[in-house]
């Protein structure tokens, strides 16, 4: 059965939220997998996606930021903490999750930069999702195009 796009929309949310807290805290994924589960209403959440992501940022965190850093105009740890989540989460939806559209995977962080992001960051996130899609979606840009 696919997920509904509700529910992963809410995954990405809470998503963004770990993330941001794993970053500032370094708190064990595990821990804060448990927090977010034992705070939060989980049964509207795509709960596979939520935990596959949260640890598969974690575990490829050097490849997104050396993919998406490339494109960046400052020095990656001059990232504002959730610029830095939405980025990779955005990446690891683009490299890893070819399920997801390109499209949608940009204008998700798009959205969460407005909800989280500081004035402005869905201008820049939108900016470096792109490049990074038009690097590892070529096939399905072009297929797009046509």
């Amino acid at each position: 059965m696919a997920a509904l796009p509700s529910n992963r929309k809410k995954a990405r949310h809470l998503l963004v939220q770990a993330l941001y807290q794993w970053q500032l805290a370094g708190a064990d994924l595990h821990v804060i997998e448990a927090q977010f589960f034992a705070d939060n209403d989980m049964r509207k959440v795509d709960v596979e996606f939520f935990r596959e992501l949260l640890h598969g940022i974690a575990a490829t965190v050097d490849e997104l930021d050396a993919c998406y850093g490339k494109y960046l105009d400052r020095a990656l740890d001059e990232l504002d903490p959730v610029s830095r989540a939405l980025l990779r989460l955005g990446t690891y939806e683009l490299l890893h999750r070819i399920d997801v559209p390109y499209r949608v995977a940009i204008n998700e962080g798009i959205n969460l930069a407005k909800a989280f992001g500081p004035t402005d960051a869905h201008k820049y996130v939108n900016s470096i999702l792109d490049k990074v899609a038009a690097g590892s979606r070529q096939l399905e840009i072009a297929a797009r195009a046509r």
